[in-house]
């Protein structure tokens, strides 16, 4: 144990409270991000029904992310006055109501009113997770807990896609989105059962308009929030359009084939932890800017048309993403000042999540005028820019080893 840990209340890596606390944060991330996300394995059967287009259908989860979006700062000043777990167990318990009310809407605008307002209840987690887990395990164990965390974020991706295109192809989509509203709903009791309280008293920090402004002032942390926008952006463009590209020649595969793409989820489960170990030896900035080329070699994968390349590409770009995520929110506290260090992971969330709204609709509007090859070069352009931020930022800091250092 080093010497700075010693007396520290919080957990050690692979005690009983640690593990516990994994193991509650996973279960919330993944009925997180299965509700988030499920519709967007079934976007072509939305279009379909409501007889709308492909851009148009994607609001069923860009008014998801919108809502996160809006959410996550309110959320995180609640944590501040109420307590992580407190207010994280409110957010995940209103989420599941609503989530499963949501697939029982008549038309395409209730709908789409529900899904915002099960992102801003969804909010709560991501909001809060990262701090939570700061204040609960040792700086020591951190990485690899957040590193946990977000591997349970991917799973949750993965089974909310696939469960959702599964079991709508022969029910419906109504079904298919109530599915995994229920798998969701099984996750939040583990995770209200689960989650131990913090050990470590709330920051309070400063106000949220002095808190933002500090952050604001920090070039390091608006670099972080930046790349965000950019790379999940981009990656929601890849996956709300390639499904339709898959459906269409010369693939010509149903909505359960296609489902299985999501697999390639896999990959980012496997890489948000692995990835921890590298910068262990590489600085993170250093591994960041390899993960966006890594994304960057697999979007070019999906050009040709071979499904067997595509499958490789999306692999690829599935794990260059979420090691590319998982560096970046482990960073954020570190990057920030002592005055905005609270609302620093709700301010990169709040890049992420409208990233994920504007950019993965104007994949949309790119793929009605271009194809994939219009969608693709879009994602493109939006990893080549996080990552020239990522080396203009390390080159202002001295170099990418310096680009890493604690804020002061």
């Amino acid at each position: 144990m080093p010497a700075s840990e010693a007396g520290d209340p919080r957990a050690a890596a692979g005690s009983r409270r640690y593990r516990r606390a994994l193991i509650a944060l996973f279960c919330a991330g993944l009925a997180t991000f299965a509700q988030m996300y499920s519709p967007q394995g079934i976007l072509p059967d939305l279009a379909v029904e409501f007889g709308v287009a492909a851009g148009v259908s994607s609001w069923a989860v860009g008014a998801t992310t919108i809502g996160v979006a809006l959410g996550v700062l309110p959320w995180a000043r609640a944590s501040d006055r109420f307590g992580r777990v407190r207010t994280m167990r409110a957010a995940m318990a209103a989420a599941m109501a609503i989530g499963l009310v949501a697939p029982l809407m008549p038309g395409f605008g209730l709908f789409i009113a529900a899904r915002a307002l099960e992102g801003i209840a969804l909010a709560g987690l991501p909001a809060i997770a990262v701090t939570a887990i700061a204040e609960t395990v040792r700086p020591g164990a951190l990485g690899g807990a957040v590193g946990t965390y977000i591997a349970g974020t991917t799973i949750g991706g993965l089974l909310g896609r696939i469960v959702a295109a599964l079991v709508g192809e022969p029910l419906g989509w109504r079904w298919g989105v109530s599915a995994v509203a229920v798998l969701a709903a099984i996750a939040t009791i583990l995770f209200l059962l689960r989650i131990p309280p913090t050990v470590v008293p709330a920051r309070r920090g400063a106000p949220t308009p002095s808190a933002l402004a500090s952050n604001l002032r920090t070039p390091g942390v608006m670099v972080l929030v930046a790349q965000a926008f950019l790379l999940m952006g981009g990656f929601v463009a890849a996956y709300n359009y390639l499904a339709f590209r898959l459906q269409h020649d010369p693939f010509g595969l149903t909505l359960a084939q296609v489902s299985w793409i999501f697999l390639a989820y896999l990959a980012g489960a496997a890489a948000s932890r692995w990835v921890w170990r590298l910068a262990r030896r590489i600085p993170p900035t250093g591994v960041l800017l390899g993960c966006v080329g890594v994304m960057l070699a697999g979007i070019a994968l999906t050009l040709p048309a071979s499904l067997p390349l595509a499958i490789l590409g999306l692999v690829l770009f599935t794990g260059g993403f979420f090691a590319a995520h998982s560096i970046a929110s482990g960073l954020i506290e570190r990057r920030a000042s002592a005055e905005g260090r609270s609302v620093a992971p709700p301010l990169y969330n709040l890049g992420y999540y409208a990233g994920s709204s504007l950019l993965g609709w104007l994949g949309g509007v790119a793929f009605a005028l271009a194809g994939w090859t219009g969608t693709a070069l879009m994602v493109g352009g939006a990893a080549l820019a996080a990552g020239a931020l990522a080396w203009a930022y390390a080159l202002t800091r001295g170099g990418i080893a310096a680009a890493d250092r604690p804020a002061e």
